[in-house]
């Protein structure tokens, strides 16, 4: 039984938020699909809500040799294939578009950059820009080393706390393992001071990932139930119903434990446990953060096997450019535990996949069954299980609560009930895609959103003793689950042991 949530009939206007300071978008790998698929239709749709004004412009940077009008017009398709806004308003578009340059050329080449600074130059003073730049990486890491470093020899890096401000956003994967983060983040400190550098992580921008701190920081009723005592177990679940979609080259040398669980679901279990920070400052809430991984309880080499059950999908390794015996795993679950006064004992349990049987990201808090049963007489002690909270967070994203409620009747008859909150049903329309905040946030300068050096390099830590447990000693069943389901049977049967169960999904 589902009941719905519903909003006040007048919903209160939200502040009007500063648009962006003027600036220019350096892309370099313009023509990939990350551009066309999300940060240009991510800008486009700022810019037709005012949030970007015309005192922006988008100069990109690729090998390949296209000319400006059929980037623009490659650039306008993936707007209306992927905008929430589309298709694109003709005039909208046009005075988006105005802003648009390119130049073509080697990362590696010091020419390259020279060419960079003159349009640069030529297209700041016709738009009117200070001189403002934001560089995003949406490239392979292989190329962050030659890209920065030629930047900043061509002097197009400003220093930290300069009037006309320089800032980069880095694309994931941060790294491998600890040891090539480490190295990673040096190469970049070489040349950028940590407040100019934005890691970015997109499930950050999502709209109910930052609703994780709101629902449990300004709700006087979930807080005090957000901990040990009443909590039995923690769910975080990012199922995709996709396969590795024509990446194989890059997947079967990644897997799901670096491109999924190593940033995406430790950033939300460390906004699902952290204690609340001093204020809502950028660092405060990093500071908290960051004590979530420390507090991770590290697993022994003779644990990791109870504690992570990895999968592969039937079928993945007849994919392009994927090896034919290859171990790569496709779908990850992992039990952790976060050992500190509030949540120790508690488990957290994270699950990641490809082709599973549907695309589902959420956070699920179960709390512990009541002690006793008051109504062994009746029929009623079958029909109450414990009370679960969700977060989710996509799609259809919103908060449900189950709770146990008498059926109405002259029999003593107990249904689960659920109380279901919808984002679109309650505050109307479609919430902003993930990178429309990101990329506002980085313009104005504001890194709450995304990694610190630190972060990053812990979340390794933790991590990198799983990675190498399975590098040494592989899954000996690989493949194991069949595509559309819900991965490997033994881990339907892992968490059962515990008794517990997964969320029915």
């Amino acid at each position: 039984m589902t009941v719905h949530a519903t909003a006040p009939a007048v919903m209160p206007a939200p502040p009007a938020a500063p648009p962006a300071p003027p600036c220019t978008l350096v892309v370099f790998g313009v023509t990939g699909d990350l551009t066309h698929r999300k940060l240009v239709p991510a800008l486009y749709s700022l810019a037709a809500g005012g949030r970007i004004g015309e005192r922006f412009a988008l100069m990109g940077v690729a090998r390949s040799a296209v000319d400006v009008a059929t980037l623009r017009r490659e650039l306008r398709e993936g707007v209306d294939q992927f905008s929430r806004r589309r298709p694109a308003d003709a005039a909208n578009w046009e005075r988006f578009a105005a802003g648009i340059d390119y130049v073509h050329g080697d990362f590696g080449d010091p020419a390259t950059y020279a060419t960079l600074a003159r349009q640069l130059h030529a297209l700041e003073a016709a738009r009117g820009l200070p001189g403002n730049r934001l560089f995003y990486l949406a490239t392979p890491s292989s190329a962050f080393g030659p890209i920065l470093t030629n930047l900043k020899a061509a002097e197009l890096i400003t220093p930290p706390h300069h009037p006309i401000w320089t800032r980069v956003i880095i694309e994931k994967p941060f790294g491998r393992d600890l040891d090539s983060s480490r190295a990673l983040n040096a190469l970049v400190a070489t040349v950028l001071d940590e407040s100019q550098t934005f890691r970015i992580d997109h499930y950050l921008g999502k709209e109910t990932v930052q609703n994780i701190m709101v629902f449990r920081f300004a709700n006087a009723l979930f807080e005090p139930t957000w901990n040990r005592r009443y909590v039995d177990y923690v769910e975080i679940t990012a199922a995709e119903d996709i396969g590795i979609e024509g990446r194989g080259a890059f997947y079967d040398q990644t897997g799901v434990l670096r491109d999924m669980v190593q940033c995406h679901l430790l950033e939300v279990l460390c906004l699902t446990a952290m204690e609340p920070p001093t204020t809502g400052s950028a660092e405060d809430v990093r500071g908290e953060k960051l004590k979530v991984l420390h507090a991770l309880r590290v697993m022994k080499d003779t644990d990791i096997p109870a504690d992570v059950v990895l999968g592969q999908y039937k079928g993945y390794r007849s994919e392009p450019d994927v090896a034919p015996t290859s171990t790569t795993p496709t779908y990850a679950a992992i039990r952790a535990f976060v050992d500190n006064w509030r949540w120790h004992g508690v488990p957290f349990y994270m699950r990641t996949g490809k082709r599973l049987a549907k695309r589902v990201t959420e956070v699920s808090v179960h709390l512990h069954p009541v002690p006793l049963c008051l109504f062994e007489h009746t029929r009623a002690c079958e029909g109450i299980v414990p009370n679960v909270l969700t977060l989710r967070i996509q799609p259809d994203e919103g908060i449900q609560l189950a709770f146990s409620s008498k059926m109405p009747g002259d029999e003593l008859v107990v249904s689960s009930v659920t109380m279901d909150m919808k984002y679109v049903e309650t505050f109307g329309g479609e919430p902003p895609e993930a990178y429309e905040r990101l990329l506002l946030d980085a313009m104005r300068g504001d890194p709450t959103l995304f990694l610190r050096r630190d972060w990053v390099e812990a979340s390794w830590a933790w991590l990198t003793p799983v990675l190498r447990h399975f590098e040494r000693q592989p899954p000996a069943d690989l493949p194991n689950y069949e595509p559309d389901t819900w991965g490997p049977m033994r881990c339907e049967l892992w968490i059962r042991e515990t008794g517990r169960v997964w969320r029915d999904l």
